[in-house]
């Protein structure tokens, strides 16, 4: 276990501190653990802590409850995810209001090749059903890799959970509360048959019950974890509407299935569809072809990989870097390289004419 655990946990306990100002003061101070060491009038002068911050920091006992969280962690065999590690997901540190610390139980390593979020209406019609699952299955054909991401309630998420299941897609569940219970309770079954190949995942510690307030939070994280959400049915109000606009501020895909104009629950698709939020789905067809989702069949990279030599100079740099990475962002390879985001946009856009890489949303890259 990380020896720095503790303080990844405590500092994601600390009342008031939230995802963007944790980021901050962990930059500013140069280590975790400084948060916790450095004297008052110094984290008083980080940029938006102040005096009030810094004394319920300095105050706090969240040192005692991380430690009895690393005991469930240990006993429960729960995996820890802090914002800082290898394997924390890339696609939420993406994401300004991201999560730091994500507890999750599973095999799934929660960066899939292919994410996509299904949300929708708590009461989902039998239409709604039958789309759900039907989109799944066409899915799974020729696409293995894709990974359902939900967040176990009732209606379209269990629906998309056990479609994943049926078909042998992995499935996420993204929990609002902590790993020491399952809401709804009915959904048990379905938790301990996904995480054979998927996983249950949250951001919150044992003990913490499923609020309101938690579930618009949990959204978040579906939307961010993902490359796109598909919003299967929805009223003109609800949490599907709230991940979809999420998933917008985030710059990934939003996909809506259509529906009658009387119909309660399409409203919100086509609210989204009509405000132009989403792209109109209607079947999985369209979904891959939106996203530029290719049929995982292999034929297509090895004949274009046997037309072009590999890449040298600055494009067999990049072309190197996404190569090992699997999947990377712009602002990643400038970093790595050392070359202007302006120059690696121009490299990258000419490697992708030459058949040799694929756009991905959220303005990344991989290799064919």
């Amino acid at each position: 276990m990380d020896s720095l655990l503790k303080y990844k946990i405590a500092i994601s306990l600390v009342k008031g501190l939230g995802p963007r100002l944790i980021r901050n003061v962990i930059a500013y101070l140069g280590s975790i653990e400084a948060v916790f060491t450095e004297k008052e009038r110094v984290l008083a002068k980080i940029p938006g802590v102040g005096e009030k911050q810094a004394s319920v920091i300095s105050n706090s006992h969240v040192m005692e409850r991380a430690e009895e969280e690393i005991e469930f962690v240990l006993k429960n065999n729960i995996r820890t995810h802090f914002f800082l590690d290898d394997g924390f997901p890339a696609r939420l540190n993406n994401c300004d209001d991201g999560p730091v610390m994500l507890y999750s139980k599973g095999k799934h390593a929660l960066t899939g090749k292919r994410m996509l979020a299904v949300v929708g209406t708590r009461k989902v019609t039998e239409d709604g059903k039958r789309n759900c699952r039907n989109f799944i299955c066409e899915l799974s054909k020729n696409n293995p890799s894709i990974t359902i991401v939900s967040g176990l309630a009732y209606g379209v998420d269990i629906c998309a959970h056990r479609a994943a299941l049926e078909f042998g897609l992995p499935t996420i569940a993204v929990l609002a509360h902590g790993l020491d219970r399952i809401y709804p309770k009915m959904h048990t079954p379905e938790t301990e048959e996904l995480m054979t190949d998927g996983a249950l995942l949250t951001e919150y510690r044992s003990g913490t019950v499923p609020d309101k307030p938690n579930f618009v939070k949990r959204n978040r994280i579906v939307a961010g974890l993902t490359d796109a959400t598909l919003v299967v049915e929805s009223a003109i109000k609800g949490g599907a509407l709230i991940t979809a606009y999420l998933a917008q501020s985030y710059n990934r895909d939003v996909l809506a299935l259509p529906g009658r104009v009387d119909d309660e629950f399409s409203k919100g698709c086509n609210k989204l569809i009509k405000s132009q939020v989403a792209a109109m789905v209607e079947n999985a067809e369209d979904l891959l072809y939106a996203l530029n989702w290719e049929p995982e069949n292999g034929y297509k990279a090895a004949e274009q990989l046997s037309l072009f030599e590999e890449p040298t100079g600055e494009a067999g740099l990049i072309y190197k870097l996404i190569k090992r990475e699997k999947e990377v962002s712009v602002n990643f390879l400038s970093v790595s390289s050392g070359i202007p985001v302006s120059r690696v946009s121009s490299l990258l856009l000419k490697l992708e004419f030459d058949g040799l890489l694929k756009s991905l949303p959220g303005n990344r890259y991989r290799c064919l």
